[in-house]
Protein backbone atom coordinates (compact mmCIF):
# COMPACT_ATOMS: atom_id res chain seq x y z
CA UNK A 1 0.00 0.00 0.00
CA UNK A 2 2.92 2.25 0.93
CA UNK A 3 4.57 1.70 -2.67
CA UNK A 4 0.90 2.71 -4.19
CA UNK A 5 0.63 6.16 -2.67
CA UNK A 6 4.09 6.92 -2.64
CA UNK A 7 5.66 6.11 -5.99
CA UNK A 8 2.52 4.89 -8.60
CA UNK A 9 0.42 7.74 -7.63
CA UNK A 10 2.68 10.76 -7.72
CA UNK A 11 4.19 9.57 -11.09
CA UNK A 12 0.02 9.07 -12.65
CA UNK A 13 -0.42 12.99 -10.74
CA UNK A 14 2.97 13.92 -12.60
CA UNK A 15 1.67 13.09 -16.16
CA UNK A 16 -1.62 14.81 -15.52
CA UNK A 17 -0.64 17.95 -14.02
CA UNK A 18 1.52 18.41 -17.16
CA UNK A 19 -1.75 19.88 -18.91
CA UNK A 20 -2.30 21.88 -15.86
CA UNK A 21 1.02 23.57 -16.30
CA UNK A 22 0.27 25.65 -19.74
CA UNK A 23 -1.06 28.84 -18.86
CA UNK A 24 -4.32 29.28 -20.52
CA UNK A 25 -3.64 33.19 -21.23
CA UNK A 26 -1.07 32.75 -23.82
CA UNK A 27 -3.26 34.18 -26.90
CA UNK A 28 -5.42 36.96 -26.39
CA UNK A 29 -8.87 37.98 -28.74
CA UNK A 30 -9.08 41.09 -30.13
CA UNK A 31 -12.57 42.73 -28.81
CA UNK A 32 -13.21 44.64 -31.89
CA UNK A 33 -11.86 42.30 -35.09
CA UNK A 34 -11.33 39.30 -33.44
CA UNK A 35 -7.55 38.18 -34.22
CA UNK A 36 -5.86 36.03 -31.70
CA UNK A 37 -2.71 37.81 -30.64
CA UNK A 38 0.20 36.24 -28.19
CA UNK A 39 0.34 37.58 -25.51
CA UNK A 40 3.81 39.36 -25.85
CA UNK A 41 3.16 40.33 -29.38
CA UNK A 42 0.62 42.47 -27.50
CA UNK A 43 2.63 43.69 -24.33
CA UNK A 44 5.10 44.90 -26.97
CA UNK A 45 2.00 46.45 -28.56
CA UNK A 46 0.98 47.97 -24.96
CA UNK A 47 -2.31 46.55 -26.06
CA UNK A 48 -2.70 47.84 -29.20
CA UNK A 49 -4.55 44.97 -31.84
CA UNK A 50 -2.05 44.94 -34.83
CA UNK A 51 -4.52 43.83 -36.79
CA UNK A 52 -6.86 46.61 -36.24
CA UNK A 53 -5.48 49.30 -34.38
CA UNK A 54 -7.94 48.90 -31.28
CA UNK A 55 -7.01 50.30 -27.91
CA UNK A 56 -7.39 47.76 -25.10
CA UNK A 57 -7.34 48.77 -21.44
CA UNK A 58 -3.91 49.19 -20.09
CA UNK A 59 -2.88 48.30 -16.89
CA UNK A 60 -1.78 50.95 -14.31
CA UNK A 61 2.11 49.54 -14.30
CA UNK A 62 2.11 49.40 -17.92
CA UNK A 63 1.12 53.21 -18.42
CA UNK A 64 3.31 54.31 -15.96
CA UNK A 65 6.39 52.39 -17.45
CA UNK A 66 5.88 53.63 -21.11
CA UNK A 67 5.12 57.68 -20.16
CA UNK A 68 8.12 58.20 -17.87
CA UNK A 69 12.31 58.13 -19.09
CA UNK A 70 13.60 54.54 -18.61
CA UNK A 71 10.20 53.46 -16.49
CA UNK A 72 11.48 55.16 -13.41
CA UNK A 73 9.23 57.15 -11.25
CA UNK A 74 8.51 57.14 -7.65
CA UNK A 75 4.91 56.42 -6.18
CA UNK A 76 2.69 59.33 -4.13
CA UNK A 77 1.49 58.19 -1.04
CA UNK A 78 -2.06 59.00 -0.17
CA UNK A 79 -3.14 59.09 2.82
CA UNK A 80 -5.50 56.75 4.32
CA UNK A 81 -9.64 57.13 4.11
CA UNK A 82 -12.43 55.49 6.26
CA UNK A 83 -13.04 52.14 4.69
CA UNK A 84 -16.86 51.89 4.71
CA UNK A 85 -18.38 55.58 6.01
CA UNK A 86 -21.52 54.34 5.23
CA UNK A 87 -21.73 50.86 6.61
CA UNK A 88 -22.83 49.62 2.77
CA UNK A 89 -24.16 46.75 1.79
CA UNK A 90 -26.21 45.11 -1.39
CA UNK A 91 -25.25 41.59 -2.66
CA UNK A 92 -21.88 41.55 -0.63
CA UNK A 93 -20.55 43.95 1.97
CA UNK A 94 -18.80 47.26 0.66
CA UNK A 95 -15.61 46.01 2.60
CA UNK A 96 -15.80 42.79 0.97
CA UNK A 97 -15.71 44.52 -2.16
CA UNK A 98 -12.99 46.46 -1.62
CA UNK A 99 -10.39 43.37 -0.62
CA UNK A 100 -11.72 41.68 -3.98
CA UNK A 101 -11.06 44.34 -5.91
CA UNK A 102 -7.43 45.03 -3.86
CA UNK A 103 -6.56 41.15 -4.20
CA UNK A 104 -7.51 41.42 -7.63
CA UNK A 105 -5.24 44.32 -8.78
CA UNK A 106 -2.56 44.36 -5.76
CA UNK A 107 -3.59 48.13 -5.56
CA UNK A 108 -5.31 50.19 -2.26
CA UNK A 109 -7.88 52.31 -4.86
CA UNK A 110 -8.69 53.05 -8.24
CA UNK A 111 -6.01 55.93 -8.76
CA UNK A 112 -2.30 55.38 -8.65
CA UNK A 113 -0.28 59.30 -8.44
CA UNK A 114 3.25 59.03 -9.22
CA UNK A 115 5.86 61.53 -10.23
CA UNK A 116 9.15 61.32 -12.13
CA UNK A 117 10.93 62.39 -15.37
CA UNK A 118 8.98 62.58 -18.47
CA UNK A 119 11.81 63.78 -21.30
CA UNK A 120 13.70 64.69 -18.71
CA UNK A 121 10.62 67.25 -17.09
CA UNK A 122 9.57 66.64 -13.93
CA UNK A 123 6.10 65.51 -13.87
CA UNK A 124 3.16 64.03 -11.99
CA UNK A 125 1.01 61.73 -13.24
CA UNK A 126 -2.71 60.33 -11.98
CA UNK A 127 -3.76 56.83 -13.85
CA UNK A 128 -7.21 55.88 -13.02
CA UNK A 129 -7.58 51.89 -13.30
CA UNK A 130 -11.28 50.93 -14.40
CA UNK A 131 -10.49 47.08 -13.23
CA UNK A 132 -10.83 48.20 -9.86
CA UNK A 133 -14.61 48.82 -9.15
CA UNK A 134 -14.66 50.18 -12.66
CA UNK A 135 -13.05 53.54 -11.77
CA UNK A 136 -15.07 54.35 -9.59
CA UNK A 137 -14.81 57.76 -7.80
CA UNK A 138 -14.82 57.40 -4.50
CA UNK A 139 -13.36 58.87 -1.14
CA UNK A 140 -9.71 57.51 -1.53
CA UNK A 141 -9.77 58.21 -5.39
CA UNK A 142 -10.59 61.65 -4.95
CA UNK A 143 -7.69 61.94 -2.00
CA UNK A 144 -5.73 60.70 -4.62
CA UNK A 145 -5.95 62.99 -7.36
CA UNK A 146 -6.30 66.22 -4.49
CA UNK A 147 -2.61 64.91 -3.27
CA UNK A 148 -1.45 64.71 -7.02
CA UNK A 149 -2.17 68.11 -6.95
CA UNK A 150 -0.44 68.84 -4.20
CA UNK A 151 2.79 67.02 -5.37
CA UNK A 152 2.22 68.82 -8.57
CA UNK A 153 1.79 72.26 -6.49
CA UNK A 154 5.24 71.04 -4.27
CA UNK A 155 7.06 70.64 -7.19
CA UNK A 156 6.18 73.27 -9.29
CA UNK A 157 5.62 70.23 -12.27
CA UNK A 158 2.52 70.09 -15.10
CA UNK A 159 -0.12 66.84 -13.66
CA UNK A 160 -0.95 64.83 -15.96
CA UNK A 161 -4.39 62.12 -15.47
CA UNK A 162 -5.31 59.15 -17.18
CA UNK A 163 -9.47 59.69 -16.68
CA UNK A 164 -11.46 56.14 -17.18
CA UNK A 165 -14.12 55.30 -14.61
CA UNK A 166 -18.04 54.67 -14.96
CA UNK A 167 -18.78 57.27 -12.46
CA UNK A 168 -19.32 58.16 -8.90
CA UNK A 169 -18.71 54.97 -6.65
CA UNK A 170 -22.36 54.20 -5.46
CA UNK A 171 -21.39 53.06 -2.12
CA UNK A 172 -19.76 55.81 -0.66
CA UNK A 173 -23.42 57.57 -1.48
CA UNK A 174 -23.00 61.54 -0.99
CA UNK A 175 -19.45 61.62 -0.12
CA UNK A 176 -17.98 60.30 -3.35
CA UNK A 177 -20.09 63.22 -4.76
CA UNK A 178 -17.87 65.43 -2.94
CA UNK A 179 -15.01 64.39 -4.35
CA UNK A 180 -16.57 66.44 -7.44
CA UNK A 181 -16.25 69.75 -5.71
CA UNK A 182 -13.39 68.88 -3.98
CA UNK A 183 -10.78 67.65 -6.43
CA UNK A 184 -12.30 70.80 -8.80
CA UNK A 185 -10.87 73.09 -6.21
CA UNK A 186 -7.52 71.56 -6.20
CA UNK A 187 -7.02 71.68 -9.41
CA UNK A 188 -8.19 75.97 -9.67
CA UNK A 189 -5.16 75.99 -7.44
CA UNK A 190 -3.13 74.14 -9.83
CA UNK A 191 -4.06 76.72 -12.89
CA UNK A 192 -3.58 79.78 -10.56
CA UNK A 193 0.11 78.57 -10.02
CA UNK A 194 0.23 78.63 -13.92
CA UNK A 195 0.70 74.92 -14.12
CA UNK A 196 -0.62 73.00 -16.88
CA UNK A 197 -3.12 70.05 -16.00
CA UNK A 198 -3.65 67.86 -18.90
CA UNK A 199 -6.20 65.37 -19.17
CA UNK A 200 -6.04 62.29 -21.32
CA UNK A 201 -9.74 60.19 -21.91
CA UNK A 202 -9.59 56.33 -22.64
CA UNK A 203 -12.03 54.09 -22.53
CA UNK A 204 -14.42 54.25 -20.93
CA UNK A 205 -14.97 58.06 -18.73
CA UNK A 206 -18.38 58.74 -18.22
CA UNK A 207 -20.69 59.49 -15.05
CA UNK A 208 -19.20 61.64 -12.79
CA UNK A 209 -15.67 62.28 -13.17
CA UNK A 210 -16.53 63.37 -16.65
CA UNK A 211 -18.57 66.28 -15.28
CA UNK A 212 -15.85 67.03 -13.09
CA UNK A 213 -11.98 66.61 -13.17
CA UNK A 214 -11.76 65.11 -16.44
CA UNK A 215 -12.98 67.77 -18.37
CA UNK A 216 -10.93 70.39 -16.69
CA UNK A 217 -8.17 70.18 -18.10
CA UNK A 218 -5.79 72.86 -20.28
CA UNK A 219 -5.67 69.96 -23.32
CA UNK A 220 -8.01 67.51 -23.26
CA UNK A 221 -6.88 64.33 -25.33
CA UNK A 222 -8.39 61.05 -25.73
CA UNK A 223 -7.12 57.99 -26.98
CA UNK A 224 -8.87 56.55 -30.51
CA UNK A 225 -12.44 54.82 -30.38
CA UNK A 226 -12.16 55.68 -26.53
CA UNK A 227 -16.06 55.48 -24.66
CA UNK A 228 -16.45 59.42 -23.26
CA UNK A 229 -20.10 60.58 -22.19
CA UNK A 230 -21.78 61.01 -19.34
CA UNK A 231 -25.23 59.24 -19.41
CA UNK A 232 -25.31 55.62 -21.17
CA UNK A 233 -26.40 55.73 -25.39
CA UNK A 234 -29.95 53.73 -23.65
CA UNK A 235 -31.06 56.31 -21.28
CA UNK A 236 -30.35 59.41 -23.86
CA UNK A 237 -32.43 57.90 -26.77
CA UNK A 238 -35.19 57.44 -24.13
CA UNK A 239 -35.19 60.75 -22.88
CA UNK A 240 -34.80 62.42 -25.99
CA UNK A 241 -36.85 59.69 -28.01
CA UNK A 242 -34.49 59.93 -31.17
CA UNK A 243 -31.95 57.11 -32.63
CA UNK A 244 -28.48 58.81 -31.69
CA UNK A 245 -25.84 58.37 -34.32
CA UNK A 246 -23.50 54.82 -34.10
CA UNK A 247 -20.43 56.72 -33.22
CA UNK A 248 -22.10 59.06 -30.84
CA UNK A 249 -20.24 58.87 -27.33
CA UNK A 250 -16.67 57.95 -29.23
CA UNK A 251 -13.48 59.91 -29.40
CA UNK A 252 -14.17 61.23 -32.83
CA UNK A 253 -17.55 62.21 -32.41
CA UNK A 254 -16.54 64.54 -29.20
CA UNK A 255 -13.38 65.86 -31.18
CA UNK A 256 -15.39 66.51 -34.21
CA UNK A 257 -17.97 68.20 -31.88
CA UNK A 258 -15.30 70.45 -29.93
CA UNK A 259 -15.60 68.45 -26.72
CA UNK A 260 -11.83 67.37 -26.99
CA UNK A 261 -8.45 69.23 -28.50
CA UNK A 262 -6.82 66.28 -30.08
CA UNK A 263 -6.85 62.32 -30.26
CA UNK A 264 -3.62 60.68 -30.18
CA UNK A 265 -2.45 57.07 -30.93
CA UNK A 266 -1.00 55.63 -28.11
CA UNK A 267 2.65 54.72 -29.33
CA UNK A 268 2.68 58.62 -30.05
CA UNK A 269 1.28 59.49 -26.32
CA UNK A 270 4.67 60.23 -24.46
CA UNK A 271 5.93 61.99 -27.40
CA UNK A 272 2.58 64.35 -27.53
CA UNK A 273 2.60 64.75 -24.00
CA UNK A 274 6.39 65.90 -23.68
CA UNK A 275 6.13 68.50 -26.76
CA UNK A 276 2.71 70.00 -24.70
CA UNK A 277 4.56 70.19 -21.58
CA UNK A 278 7.48 71.88 -23.41
CA UNK A 279 4.96 74.28 -24.93
CA UNK A 280 3.00 75.20 -22.04
CA UNK A 281 6.15 75.49 -19.85
CA UNK A 282 8.03 77.37 -22.06
CA UNK A 283 11.33 75.32 -22.08
CA UNK A 284 13.32 74.19 -24.67
CA UNK A 285 13.19 70.84 -26.98
CA UNK A 286 15.19 68.10 -24.93
CA UNK A 287 18.25 67.10 -26.68
CA UNK A 288 16.27 63.47 -27.41
CA UNK A 289 13.70 65.62 -29.50
CA UNK A 290 16.60 67.99 -30.97
CA UNK A 291 18.71 64.35 -32.30
CA UNK A 292 15.29 62.92 -33.77
CA UNK A 293 14.05 66.02 -35.84
CA UNK A 294 17.67 66.92 -37.15
CA UNK A 295 17.77 65.74 -40.95
CA UNK A 296 19.95 63.15 -41.77
CA UNK A 297 23.32 64.73 -43.14
CA UNK A 298 24.46 63.51 -46.79
CA UNK A 299 27.49 63.29 -48.19
CA UNK A 300 28.36 65.68 -51.01
CA UNK A 301 28.59 64.51 -54.45
CA UNK A 302 32.25 64.40 -55.50
CA UNK A 303 33.87 65.89 -58.89
CA UNK A 304 34.17 63.49 -61.63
Amino acid sequence: MNWINNVVRPKIQRVFNKKQQTPDNLWHKCPSCGEMIFHRDLEAAMRVCPNCDHHMRLGTDERLASLFDNAEYQIVPVDAVVVDPLKFRDQKKYPDRLKEARSKTGRNDSVTVAHGPLDDVETVIAIEDFTFMGGSLGIAAGEAIIRGAETALEKKAPYILFAAAGGARMQEGILSLMQMPRTTVALQLLREAGLPFIVVLTDPTTGGVLASYAMLGDIQIAEPKALIGFSGRRVIEQTIREKLPDDFQSAEFQFEHGMIDMIVHRHKMKETLARIIRLMTHRPRSQRQQTANTPAKTAAPTAP
